[in-house]
């Protein structure tokens, strides 16, 4: 097995693992809508990112890119309604931001790694 297929899978697990939650977290919202009383903008924005979640599964299955574009589109659609409407819960999410971006930059790096066969290796 080359390196560059392990961390590719890698990659996938990870990539649909997150694209799973997010279904999860969307499909809750979604569900709990009938229990508070969503916005239409979010409810709409919500279905919207459930969709592509739901179809990324099978639209994005070999594409990298088109994955982590689904998974930042998904995301956004939940964070920023919020955030336009109570700007105070900008800094907590500041705060959750570092330990996403460091997910972010190793996904990046492992999907990256083994693409550049003909640099040696310095152990």
């Amino acid at each position: 097995m080359s390196g560059q297929s392990s961390w590719s899978k890698v990659e996938i697990v990870t990539s649909y693992t997150l694209l799973a939650i997010l279904a999860s977290i969307i499909g809750t919202r979604l569900g709990f809508a009938g229990v508070w009383e969503l916005p239409t903008p979010d409810l709409i924005l919500t279905s919207i990112a459930l969709l592509a979640v739901l179809a990324s599964f099978w639209f994005a299955r070999h594409s990298r890119r088109l994955r982590f574009w689904v998974i930042g589109f998904a995301s956004a659609t939940q964070l920023l309604p919020m955030v336009i409407r109570q700007p105070a819960l900008l800094l907590p999410l500041l705060g959750a931001a570092v330990p996403v971006a460091i997910t972010l930059w190793a996904l990046i790096a492992l999907s990256k790694k083994g693409r550049d066969r003909g640099t040696p290796r310095h152990s």
